[in-house]
């Protein structure tokens, strides 16, 4: 196999944006066979790779065809691969690869379901979380209450925020049978932490339910159960690849749909709508 620039290993592993690795070469702490690499190295597959001072296996960083998956994550779930507490991760749950790892596409805190994307390509997920980007997420949110016209303007007028002034794209009223409660689907182009859930709380409205149903072009399975995980198709994920200008690597689709770990029935999702 002929070599690599070693940034674009570094940003396949998971670490960062390729930008952001060549910053980390540049500041030296990157080591290649002990020897403090320098920014235009090379490296080959059995060369011996250390990100501040920590080994990077080679199952890290081989060449993998580029996959993603949809995933629908429960409530209750981290987006972690271990949590010292004892608590369900998202990553116990999905496919196994020969090669390569599961690199999640931005997060859902723990009280928030819906649309997960994950892959095996890190600097494609760096780039889909980008916020030069601006890919679109939108949500399905429960808000116990009545809502008045003007929270609405507020929150598509723009709030400001601890980190900062934010707002809606767009807010659309759902259909409900809930009494108590109504249901929207907003949209933004940026991924703050809690940034839904902060943006209605800042109007003393309470989200008492929140589902990711949309990110970028891709929407959230119909019939994809909780715990569940479908394969996008090889054009869907080149499609998202060009969305952020990768060059189209090439990719690979599963033969099927992930199964639930574990068994019992499944709650239904929140109501979808199309936008």
């Amino acid at each position: 196999m002929s070599s690599e620039k070693l940034q674009k290993v570094l940003a396949r592993a998971g670490l960062g944006s390729r930008r952001a690795m060549e910053a980390a070469i540049e500041a030296g702490r990157v080591e290649v066979n002990q020897r403090t690499a320098r920014l235009g190295d090379r490296v080959e597959p059995s060369d011996r790779i250390r990100v501040d001072g920590r080994p990077l296996s080679q199952r890290r960083t081989a060449p993998a065809q580029r996959r993603v998956i949809a995933y629908h994550k429960p409530t209750g779930e981290l987006v972690s691969r271990h949590d010292p507490e004892g608590r369900r991760c998202v990553f116990d749950r999905l496919p196994r690869l020969e090669q390569g790892r599961w690199i999640a596409i931005g997060r859902l805190d723990i009280n928030t379901s819906g649309l997960l994307l994950l892959t095996t390509d890190g600097e494609l997920a760096s780039r889909l979380m980008h916020p030069r980007y601006r890919l679109l997420r939108d949500y399905a949110v429960r808000i116990f209450g009545a809502v008045e016209p003007s929270t609405i303007d507020r929150l598509m007028s723009g709030i400001e925020l601890e980190d900062g002034r934010a707002a809606f794209e767009s807010i659309q009223a759902l259909e409900s049978r809930e009494a108590a409660n109504q249901w929207f689907r907003v949209r933004l182009r940026e991924g703050r932490n809690r940034l839904v859930r902060r943006l209605w709380e800042s109007q003393g409205v309470r989200v008492s339910r929140l589902m990711r149903v949309q990110y970028g072009p891709i929407e959230l399975p119909a019939g994809l159960r909780e715990g569940q995980t479908d394969w996008l198709s090889a054009g869907q994920v080149r499609h998202l690849a060009g969305l952020v200008g990768l060059e189209r690597d090439e990719t690979a689709r599963s033969p099927g749909r992930g199964r639930p770990a574990g068994g019992g029935p499944r709650r239904r999702p929140a109501p979808r709508h199309r936008g």
